[in-house]
């Protein structure tokens, strides 16, 4: 119920009543636009009336009777779009703190082109000497967006017997599986479940390591992120900015970026020295915890972590598209192929062959691995 009266908060511009709505049957809100504030006004109503159906203020028959009438339909449909959106927009997610984010026109493949060369340190020219003529290396990364979506079938008699409750969650439940299957897909491309992805992080790439989640093991991974170069050798701005971890490691990575100080030395050193420095941890990383990580890794994905680059500096280690105009999940009710005899169209009549009514949720996406170097995993193995 709350998700309806948020709706109405959101939208509603001035308070109208359920006759106003109705009372020029056959003259609304299709012939007004979405945009002009007499759709926002009947949009609101329409929430209103639904939101009073289902807290028992009003019969379910009267929103069946309602159905039948020509702008119903649209509004109802508008306001389940604007219930799954609100339940999209607010769920926890992580991925675009790690991944590019980006927009493609269509579904044929993404190019996102490269250059290397060029740009490495200057030759020394001796007097009378020949300039060195340098070179440039083209590449790309390419992936292309899908469809995702799911079907919710309920009877007739389910509606009837239910007063609607079967709807009242439904659109929630289809923003909840678009934020998660995003999530999920964002994490399956940089990790399988023998561990992260056994080609993107190498050793012989110098993006993969062993140890465990500690600060040893992450200077050992600023480290090994700052030792990167380009294709020239020369280096490169590649920061780390997110630590990722599995929902088990998060308390220890609290702690770590939590900590006051950071002590160096002790016994280890061999000559007496002793250093306790400012926690320089908590000020270059942001905590992300991917639940997904556990699940789609079930070699490692307890104890591996993840150090990521800001995905909007350099090439970024992978990218996440959807399509142009279709950003957020969309969702549809069937139209109803059955028609009363003695004429009046009810949109709850749903299928004709079995009364059945169908509500569909399409998402496109897609995504791809980019520069491998803007990355760093940690199978969490060692000490």
């Amino acid at each position: 119920m709350a998700e309806f009266l948020q709706i109405v908060e959101s939208i509603k511009e001035e308070q109208a009543s359920v006759h106003n709505l109705f009372k020029n049957e056959g003259t609304g809100v299709r012939h007004i636009g979405p945009k002009t504030p007499e759709y926002m006004n009947k949009l609101a109503e329409a929430a209103t009336f639904i939101a009073d159906v289902l807290e028992g203020k009003r019969p379910v028959n009267h929103l069946q009777e309602a159905m039948s009438t020509s702008d119903f339909p649209i509004l109802f449909g508008d306001v389940l779009d604007r219930q799954m959106l609100a339940s999209y927009r607010e769920t926890p997610q992580s991925f675009r703190q790690w991944a590019r984010v980006k927009s493609v026109p269509d579904f044929r493949a993404v190019k996102r082109r490269y250059t290397d060369g060029g740009d490495a340190g200057m030759d020394k020219v001796t007097e009378w000497g020949e300039y060195k003529e340098v070179h440039r290396d083209e590449g790309e990364y390419g992936y292309s967006v899908e469809k995702y979506g799911n079907i919710f079938r309920l009877s007739w008699e389910t509606l009837i017997n239910d007063d609607l409750d079967e709807l009242r969650d439904q659109p929630v439940r289809f923003g909840r599986a678009a934020r998660r299957t995003e999530e999920r897909f964002a994490t399956s491309l940089i990790v399988e479940s023998t561990g992260p992805h056994s080609t993107f992080f190498t050793t012989g790439r110098g993006n993969k390591l062993t140890n465990a989640l500690g600060v040893p093991g992450l200077t050992a991974g600023f480290d090994a992120m700052a030792d990167m170069t380009d294709a020239s050798g020369e280096p490169i701005w590649n920061q780390p900015s997110v630590l990722m971890v599995p929902p088990a490691l998060e308390i220890p990575a609290l702690n770590i970026l939590n900590a006051l100080v950071i002590e160096y030395g002790k016994d280890t050193e061999g000559d007496g020295q002793r250093m306790q420095v400012a926690n320089w941890v908590k000020s270059r990383l942001s905590l992300v915890v991917n639940h997904y990580l556990p699940i789609i890794d079930t070699t490692s994905g307890s104890t591996a972590w993840y150090l990521m680059a800001n995905p909007n500096e350099g090439r970024g280690a992978l990218e996440v598209g959807f399509l142009r105009g279709h950003e957020d999940p969309e969702v549809f009710m069937k139209s109803a192929d059955a028609v009363r005899v003695g004429g009046g169209a009810d949109q709850f009549a749903g299928s004709f062959d079995n009364d059945a009514i169908a509500y569909k949720v399409r998402h496109v996406m897609g995504g791809g691995l980019m520069d491998y170097r803007y990355a760093l995993a940690s199978t969490g193995a060692g000490t």
